[in-house]
């Protein structure tokens, strides 16, 4: 069997008749949907029309693209395709782009037509750059392909097969020491994570419905609202614009998640708004999240109002999603909780001997989703 992270994630879902469920509604004016079945077919056609535009496998794709139902279709459709699909944070400036552009060799690029003003200065100066494809607005730009036309007389075709340790996408990385690293990781890390905390913490079920504030390009948001929805054939909202107190009370409200991923300055925002104003009718069950500490009086405030826990934890793009973790029934606030199952995790000092109890060190982990390496930097990668 192909160890292709599409077919577990995607094709899966139709041999178990799950073609007619919606797998991704966007909570826009539009309302557009995607169901299985249409994820399926669109991956499998993005996968053929990426081949007829002369993307090759372990070329880049790059996506700078807002969290939209095309997403998805491009992320699994060019690992369909062997292509090597590079999610881009949608908020970076010019020349960040421009340095990712020239870091990666990209010869592929999707970007949301909001998001073309931003990258357009930085595309004169790929050399490797071919295939632009621009998705929405009115007409595409000069020189660019416009997702219709992309799309035009692509057929479904079948995913490669690849073994489970061959890279399948990376992440950049925020760069906070420098410029951004490219974070490899293979087919099976998407599984890992899924099977790990999706399972065993969050406890994804087929039946919920799952809204992420972090955004699909960022590790934790691609956990959130790809990998654990998709590894049980959950249904996920996108929200292509800014998490705001009011538009986040405006899924709540409408599409009843049962799941909600946040981050602390979104909670502490939300909290503040909702103990003034009606709190939205929601079936939530669970609330989980990282990237930085959660405030203690934050989650106490939020069990208090939705009668539910956040489930605060740690991860890092390196090891694509969280490690360490508050569980349900056994919630510290104030802690980052522990190793989820899976993972190995050791407070080390600068000699590699661990700290003693109440020490501060160095944290090391271990587990089945780490990054294979970073694209063109093995001493940073050996270390």
């Amino acid at each position: 069997m192909s160890g292709n992270a599409a077919v577990y994630f995607v094709d899966r879902h139709i041999t178990e008749g799950r073609g007619a469920k919606c797998a991704y509604r966007e909570a826009t004016a539009d309302k557009r949907t995607l169901s299985y079945a249409e994820l399926a077919d669109g991956t499998s056609r993005v996968a053929d029309a990426l081949r007829r535009h002369g993307i090759r496998p372990e070329e880049r794709a790059l996506m700078l693209v807002l969290d939209q139902i095309e997403w998805p279709q491009i992320f699994f459709g060019a690992l369909k395709a062997g292509v090597v699909a590079v999610p881009l944070n949608t908020l970076l400036a010019t020349s960040v782009y421009d340095f990712i552009l020239k870091d990666s060799r990209a010869r592929c690029l999707f970007v949301s037509a909001e998001l073309w003003p931003v990258v357009e200065p930085a595309i004169k100066s790929s050399d490797a750059l071919r295939v632009i494809v621009v998705i929405g607005g009115e007409h595409a730009p000069d020189g660019t392909l416009s997702w219709n036309g992309f799309m035009s007389d692509a057929l479904p075709r079948d995913p490669i097969v690849a073994s489970e340790d061959e890279t399948a996408f990376w992440l950049y990385s925020s760069g906070s020491t420098g410029q951004p690293k490219g974070v490899r990781h293979v087919h099976s890390s998407l599984k890992a994570t899924a099977d790990t905390y999706g399972a065993q913490v969050l406890g994804i079920q087929e039946n919920d419905t799952v809204y992420s504030a972090a955004k699909l390009f960022f590790a934790y948001g691609l956990g959130n609202a790809l990998t654990f929805p998709l590894s049980v054939g959950a249904t996920t909202v996108l929200l292509p614009g800014r998490p705001t107190p009011d538009s986040v009370s405006t899924i709540l409200d409408q599409e009843k998640p049962t799941v909600f991923c946040g981050v602390p300055t979104l909670y502490a925002a939300l909290v503040h708004h909702w103990e003034k104003a009606p709190l939205p009718k929601a079936p939530l069950r669970t609330s989980i999240s990282a990237g930085e500490a959660l405030p203690a009086e934050i989650g106490k405030r939020w069990h208090g109002l939705w009668g539910v826990d956040i489930l605060d934890g740690v991860g890092s793009t390196e090891m694509l999603h969280i490690f360490l973790s508050n569980r349900p029934g056994d919630v510290v606030y104030g802690t980052s909780g522990t190793a989820v199952p899976g993972y190995e995790t050791r407070l080390i000092e600068e000699d590699g001997s661990d700290v003693a109890a109440g020490g501060i060190g160095e944290l090391v982990v271990r587990g089945a989703s780490a990054a294979d390496g970073y694209w063109n930097q093995r001493n940073k990668s050996r270390s």
